[in-house]
C-alpha cells in the first residue's frame, strides 16, 4: 500500500456534506493516503468543517461511472 510519505497519489477524497439527497452540497475539503500497514489513513485538509458530515470516497479514474451523492 502506498502512503504519502512516499509522494504517491491519494487514494480517497476528503469532502463536507450538508443537506440530504438530490439537496446535498458537496465541497471537496481534502484527502487520505493509506498508511503502510493498511490499518489506517493519512488525512490531508485544506478546511475544517463546522458543520454537515465528513465523508471519505475512492478516487475513481477519470472517466468511471459513479456520483457523490
Amino acid at each position: 500500500m502506498s502512503d504519502q510519505s512516499n509522494n504517491a497519489r491519494p487514494s480517497h477524497r476528503l469532502f463536507t456534506v450538508t443537506g440530504d439527497g438530490e439537496n446535498a452540497r458537496w465541497t471537496e475539503i481534502g484527502a487520505a493516503w493509506s498508511n503502510k500497514d493498511g490499518k489506517g489513513f493519512n488525512l490531508a485538509l485544506e478546511a475544517l468543517p463546522v458543520n454537515g458530515r465528513l465523508v471519505m470516497r475512492s478516487i475513481e479514474p477519470k472517466g468511471a461511472q459513479g456520483g457523490q451523492s
